[in-house]
């Protein structure tokens, strides 16, 4: 098996990291150090109808599955092209109907099974690594996440074994945990999450809150390009999460997701943390006290929105949005007392309360609410930021729909700015970025 390799990146081993990627020429800011095709992915079952199931290109008029009906395609040539994989859940759908309901993670699984049985060489998504080298850490595993893996096994019986030679147990707990570990969420330009998907190449790079690179999508093959100056040498690095949060919350996440608490410059100096919790500056200034049991009840909202967005699903509109919205207006209004607008907590609860009145068709209500959030994401975010440059876009296009062209093509063009950094100057969305603030001259 032989192995390709990489021009200008090369894997080594990463001191207190393990494995990883360094560069072995120099990188300007918007370089493309390298693309990797997925090795197996997935379109998001909400996506259906707005996106090829083969290239998630994103248009009108596509073509249906004929039997299934929930597929849709470019054309004919996309359709076949895609029966390897489609042909796992076309039957099934239509045998199961509305009972019908794998995760997206074991839809994604089920693929890579389909490919395992097929593939023989190196994928040219595993020029570096093989998709079987990813790390499963099974045993830093706890109870709950053992207990979901185990739901997906289940699952995968139920729904994939008529059509899919499933591995045995040990196989399944381990290729699921990999998943769950170096899975990506492929995301549009105003990062809605369009599917899933698997990328060797990808995975081998470590995290930083400091990242040199960025990973962005064009279809289902990712782009990781530089958004800082990287020499012969350095080790190439990308950020595994959302990097709005304070030091401690970052780390959190990832000894919760990754297992491993990072030692980056920003972790080690926390620089920005101070900005990132500004407290109001009061009369009577809040005691430590009142402060740290306002940062519990932040993070409890933050948690218990989630999860009632998640079981009531406004992207179907099964529940009045209002409940939604008015959660966040009392939790704005609570923390709002001791927090200042710009501390990530509150601006986390803004861009909630924005999504809510985008789905609700209250264009200023989310106006207003994206103009109090874009000045601190540019402050707390590091330089070339997809959150900022989708937040430019979203007001960009709210002030054109609302016939204030002037601001939105301002906001347009900042999001450009960004974006041919992040996403490369020949991309797709930028062409189709620049017709919208074109028609609007």
């Amino acid at each position: 098996m032989k192995t390709e390799g990489i021009d200008g990146i090369e894997r080594f081993t990463s001191p207190g990291k393990g494995r990883g990627l360094r560069a072995t020429k120099r990188f300007k800011v918007g370089d493309l150090l390298f693309a990797c095709p997925s090795y197996a992915y997935v379109l998001t079952v909400s996506e259906r109808g707005a996106h090829c199931e083969l290239c998630f290109t994103r248009k009108e008029g596509l073509a249906k599955c004929g039997k299934c009906k929930k597929a849709f395609y470019c054309n004919v040539g996309c359709q076949r092209a895609d029966w390897s994989m489609h042909k796992l859940e076309c039957s099934a759908m239509v045998a199961y109907g509305e009972n019908w309901s794998p995760s997206e993670t074991v839809r994604l699984t089920a693929r890579i099974i389909a490919k395992q049985k097929t593939q023989i060489d190196r994928s040219v998504s595993e020029k570096l690594l093989l998709l079987g080298e990813l790390e499963a850490h099974l045993n830093e595993l706890d109870n709950e996440k053992r207990e979901m893996n185990q739901t997906d096994i289940e699952a995968l019986h139920h729904f994939y074994s008529k059509h899919l030679e499933i591995p045995d147990q040990a196989a399944l707990t381990v290729l699921l945990a990999q998943v769950n570990c170096n899975g990506f969420t492929i995301e549009d330009e105003e990062l809605s999450h369009l599917g899933s998907a698997v990328f060797p190449d990808v995975a081998l790079m470590n995290h930083s809150c400091c990242p040199n690179v960025i990973v962005t999508y064009k279809g289902i093959v990712a782009e990781v390009r530089a958004v800082q100056e990287i020499s012969s040498g350095d080790e190439v690095l990308t950020s595994y999460i959302d990097l709005l949060y304070p030091t401690e919350d970052r780390n959190e996440r990832l000894r919760d997701s990754y297992f491993f608490t990072c030692d980056c410059k920003e972790c080690t100096t926390k620089t920005k943390d101070k900005a990132k919790m500004k407290v109001r500056h009061l009369s009577t200034p809040p005691k430590p006290e009142a402060i740290r049991e306002m940062v519990r009840y932040a993070r409890n909202i933050i948690e218990d929105f989630r999860r009632a967005k998640h079981s009531k699903n406004i992207l179907v509109g099964s529940a009045p949005p209002s409940e939604l919205l008015e959660m966040c207006e009392l939790s704005l209004d609570k923390m709002g007392s001791i927090f200042e607008d710009t501390n990530v907590y509150m601006l986390h609860m803004m861009y909630q309360a924005m999504g809510v009145c985008l789905y609700m068709e209250d264009w200023d209500g989310a106006m207003s609410y994206g103009e109090k959030i874009i000045r601190p994401y540019s402050m707390h975010y590091p330089p070339y930021s997809l959150n900022v440059a989708s937040m430019y876009l979203k007001l960009g296009r709210l002030y054109l729909g609302l016939e204030r062209k002037p601001a939105g093509i301002k906001y347009l063009k900042k999001a450009l700015a960004i974006m041919e950094v992040a996403h490369g100057k020949d991309h797709h969305y930028m062409a189709e970025i620049k017709k919208e603030f074109e028609l609007e001259k």
